[in-house]
């Protein structure tokens, strides 16, 4: 009877849904493209979990000649026995690009070809070296991430769990930004200061917030949870919770339009948008 119930544990703590789907597109993707076939066995099926899989592939794309693979996988292999969490933030981040992104209809995409994805999770690896000491290997992820992924986050920055970065391509983000769960930002934003002022300078971007492409916040300010900002718009001062802000400098031009703006994804404004308040 105990040897049942322990199989019984056993055969529940190796159940993995979304590892077992992942796997399940690794074999289509073999069948369908068999010249992939070497790049998808070693990346996704010769690997024991999602976690190891999405280290295996940032070594990949982030190694170089003095830098080899082995030695970038075993880094991460090393920080993800340390800081099991890096795996949940992995799949909550996943989660939200097959969630949020039209264009991804398989799991096993931003795993092998999003860079917003590889970037996130690049920096994630590099927030752990750098808070234990290791800025120098943090620095290298970051500047390989800047160098493949076109995306330069400074490894200080802290960003929350179920992220979205659409595209990607010049997302740029601060020492001291901090962005809250459940986040979208779309290409071309920045993060950043407003000045050569050290200490406390770039923005506190809340949870569920929508940021559209190629806007720009500036400074110690706070976007409010569940707030839109606009694309295009340059933000110099702070956002309300739930709300829109669109234009140069940007101006609260209504309600969000929603509860969770990040999630819908929605970034067209309503005519009948209020008008703001000075």
């Amino acid at each position: 009877m105990a040897g049942n119930q322990q199989n019984t544990s056993t055969a529940l703590k190796s159940c993995d849904p979304a590892w077992d789907r992942l796997r399940e597109e690794a074999q289509e993707v073999c069948r369908n493209e068999p010249v992939l076939a070497s790049f998808v066995y070693s990346t996704v099926i010769n690997q024991d979990s999602l976690e190891l899989a999405v280290c295996h592939r940032l070594a990949q794309r982030l190694s170089h000649a003095e830098v080899d693979v082995g030695q970038l996988s075993k880094t991460f292999e090393d920080l993800l026995s340390e800081k099991p969490e890096l795996g949940e933030a992995f799949r909550a981040d996943l989660a939200a690009v097959y969630d949020r992104d039209p264009a991804c209809n398989r799991l096993i995409e931003p795993l092998l070809y999003f860079k917003g994805f590889h970037a996130l999770e690049t920096h994630r690896l590099a927030h752990e070296l750098w808070k234990v000491g290791r800025e120098d290997f943090a620095f290298y992820l970051q500047s390989q991430a800047s160098r493949v992924f076109s995306v330069d986050i400074h490894p200080a920055a802290t960003i929350g769990r179920g992220i979205m970065f659409d595209h990607s391509t010049a997302i740029v983000i601060g020492e001291t930004a901090s962005v809250g769960d459940d986040a979208s930002i779309l290409h071309g934003v920045t993060l950043g200061g407003s000045g050569k002022a050290a200490g406390d300078r770039h923005p506190k971007i809340g949870r569920c917030v929508m940021i559209g492409a190629g806007a720009k916040i500036l400074g110690n300010i706070t976007v409010g949870d569940c707030a839109r900002v606009a694309a295009g718009s340059v933000v110099l001062k702070d956002v309300p919770k739930n709300s829109t802000v669109a234009g140069v400098p940007a101006r609260v031009v209504g309600k969000a339009g929603c509860p969770e703006p990040a999630r819908s994804m929605n970034q067209l404004l309503e005519e009948n948008t209020e008008k703001s308040q000075d």
